[in-house]
């Protein structure tokens, strides 16, 4: 695959994940269903399931049984990586939103734009790591004591 179809589809699938976390951030800040900080959580939480499957099935078009140390920790650490520091962007963000007396609406749009900025700073590293690290080829056969998850075992299901 050649990196401009590769940066494409990264680019596709970060608009993709970023799309179902801003949907879930917006809804639980602009209805103070719970703090900003958490709705964060939340929202990258759900975001980081189809994040990984699409970059690692239609990007990098990796299939088979998803190694759990070589492939799912770290795609979750560098996921959570973002979370922290946009955890801390959103909290800053609603709390000067807050103290400045905007309404809900420029509250909930200052707390994305803090998510999209902090997040958008990390995607160049991300693209770099999950190619170069995460998801380059495999050599025949397993890393010794690496453990390997099946679609099944993880409730995913090639379609």
């Amino acid at each position: 695959m050649t990196l401009v179809r590769r940066l494409v589809r990264y680019a596709t699938v970060s608009v993709i994940s970023t799309a179902v976390s801003l949907t879930i951030l917006g809804i639980l800040v602009a209805t103070n269903a719970t703090t900003a900080g958490w709705a964060n959580v939340i929202a990258t939480t759900a975001g980081t399931v189809p994040s990984f499957e699409l970059n690692r099935r239609w990007v990098w078009s990796r299939s088979g049984p998803r190694s759990l140390l070589a492939e799912i920790g770290p795609f979750c650490a560098l996921s959570f990586a973002g979370l922290g520091i946009s955890t801390l962007a959103v909290s800053v963000a609603a709390g000067w939103a807050s103290s400045s007396g905007l309404g809900a609406t420029a509250r909930t749009l200052a707390v994305e734009a803090a998510n999209i900025t902090s997040f958008g700073t990390l995607w160049v590293a991300q693209y770099v790591i999950l190619d170069r690290l995460l998801f380059t080829p495999r050599p025949a056969g397993r890393a010794a004591g690496a453990r390997h998850c099946t679609d099944d075992a993880v409730g995913l299901k090639a379609a």
